[in-house]
């Protein structure tokens, strides 16, 4: 049922998108009356704003319906949603050895020169 909505959902957002690109802006007319290119349209020149923004009202209304049922559907999922509930077994902790077993390690020196003075330039 829920793929379905979605799909309807998707349909519905492409069909806004395309008949809102196809209407014609409320400036277009001023650019046709100088001879901008053709002033009708498939559905003539005052039935193209009817038909197109009906059919924009109804995918519109379609959309909205479509996401609050997707919403509503989200919202009262069954089931274990959360990352954190799916996580069963707890990490193991590691305990750090005593102080007394930890061997002692010497830190490095640097090694000394022998003849200090050759390195020097005369």
């Amino acid at each position: 049922m829920e793929k379905i909505i979605l799909v309807v959902h998707i349909l519905a957002a492409a069909a806004v998108i395309g008949l809102v690109l196809l209407q014609h802006g409320k400036g277009a007319d001023m650019g046709a009356a100088f001879g901008s290119g053709a002033s009708g349209s498939l559905f003539g020149v005052s039935g193209s704003s009817n038909v197109l923004s009906k059919l924009t009202a109804v995918f519109v209304a379609i959309f909205f319906v479509t996401s609050l049922t997707l919403a509503f559907l989200a919202s009262h999922r069954t089931g274990n949603g959360s990352v954190v509930k799916a996580t069963t077994a707890p990490a193991t902790q590691v305990s750090p050895l005593p102080a007394a077993d930890t061997p002692s390690v010497p830190a490095p020196q640097a090694p000394a020169k022998e003849n200090a003075a050759k390195d020097i330039p005369n």
